[in-house]
């Protein structure tokens, strides 16, 4: 679909990028206007944004840094989606505060890709770092977080790397957030997997996952191919 967003961001402190606008298209909400749906991790709020397209409910972003939170909610304004969305200034591990057990529709999640470890090289720019690198949030504690909640049968979805794939299964079965369906992203033909859509069901039925067919982003000459043209321009347009 076409957003028609306007969405401040910065190469210093915050940029959204293709996983966001994945996750915004292959997350499903309901077009109703009495869902709870959550945006952890949600940056400058562009995919909190975006599910505002697809639904009258309101969808709440939750982000730990302050300077994040500024441009998500002069976002909201700039947008006039003051009523559609909203954001929590919070740490996701901090989040039972704020909302209710089992009280949330949908949660989607574009978390931190890269484990903390004294080894571990890291962006010098502490907002950079804090976006990709798993200083405030492990994958344990956002599955955690997820599952408080999520209602019983209420839907997650995240946008993660191939190589942890194994172990985001892991942590969604340990509480109880049914893996059913999959799709990994690949920059083009015959290269492999850099990005994988993952939804799951709390407390759902352990039988019916589904790999999706690949969705290639780039085609031989580096250009869009129609499916990503479609969820980053819209129907009818052309990258300029």
């Amino acid at each position: 679909m076409q957003y028609d967003l306007k969405i401040i961001q910065s190469p210093t402190v915050f940029s959204f990028s293709l996983d966001a606008v994945l996750l915004g298209d292959f997350a499903q909400v309901p077009r109703h206007d009495r869902a709870n749906i959550m945006d952890l991790c949600s940056g400058n709020g562009a995919i909190a944004l975006m599910l505002s397209q697809k639904t009258k409910s309101l969808v709440t972003g939750v982000e730990i840094q302050e300077r994040l939170i500024d441009m998500a909610n002069r976002s909201i304004r700039l947008n006039r989606l003051e009523s559609k969305v909203n954001m929590i200034h919070t740490d996701v591990n901090e989040i039972k505060n704020w909302i209710r057990h089992d009280s949330v529709d949908v949660v989607t999640c574009n978390p931190p890709y890269f484990k903390h470890t004294k080894e571990s090289a890291k962006n010098p720019n502490q907002h950079l770092a804090i976006a990709r690198h798993e200083l405030y949030l492990n994958l344990q504690e956002l599955m955690k977080a997820t599952a408080f909640l999520l209602k019983t049968k209420g839907k997650a979805y995240f946008v993660h790397r191939p190589e942890r794939f194994l172990e985001i299964l892991d942590a969604m079965r340990e509480v109880n957030l049914v893996p059913k369906r999959v799709r990994f992203v690949y920059p083009k033909e015959h290269k492999e997997a850099n990005m994988l859509l993952i939804e799951g069901i709390k407390n759902g039925k352990e039988t019916g996952f589904t790999v999706l067919p690949p969705l290639y982003v780039f085609d031989q000459q580096d250009e869009y191919l129609p499916e990503v043209r479609r969820m980053i321009y819209g129907s009818n347009r052309k990258e300029s």
